[in-house]
């Protein structure tokens, strides 16, 4: 992906994480309350959100620091990260089936390995 690209995938995602967030707040609320996973599809939304900023950041810098390769894969695994880590929060908190919880971490280690791509990035000369 391209710098802008990746600023449009982040558009995409920051409307998805907000429209979400609203519609567990309120569309969802009951479902919630009764399988006591509001904090859990909460939580969801919080990282889907964060990293829509950090993808949408990192194409802007794509734009000034094309050179800086390793921010396409960066993105991408911040993409991943939202679909695995927040995808399966999503999933646990309406459906209750706990196995679920259990594929969770491999988002999260998703958005560490781009997080550490975006510092390789910037660190090199």
């Amino acid at each position: 992906m391209k710098g802008k690209q990746v600023i449009r995938t982040a558009a995409v995602l920051g409307m998805l994480a907000v429209g979400i967030g609203a519609f567990g707040a309120h569309g969802l609320k009951e479902i919630l309350a009764e399988t006591g996973r509001a904090e859990t599809f909460e939580t969801g939304v919080k990282y889907h959100f964060y990293h829509s900023l950090a993808i949408f950041l990192i194409g802007i810098l794509a734009l000034i620091k094309p050179e800086w390769k390793k921010l396409n894969t960066a993105a991408i695994l911040m993409v991943v990260g939202i679909l695995i880590f927040s995808g399966s929060l999503y999933a646990l908190s309406l459906t209750g089936i706990s196995w679920l919880g259990a594929i969770t971490p491999l988002g999260g280690v998703a958005f560490i390995a781009g997080w550490a791509l975006v510092f390789v990035a910037a660190s090199k000369n």
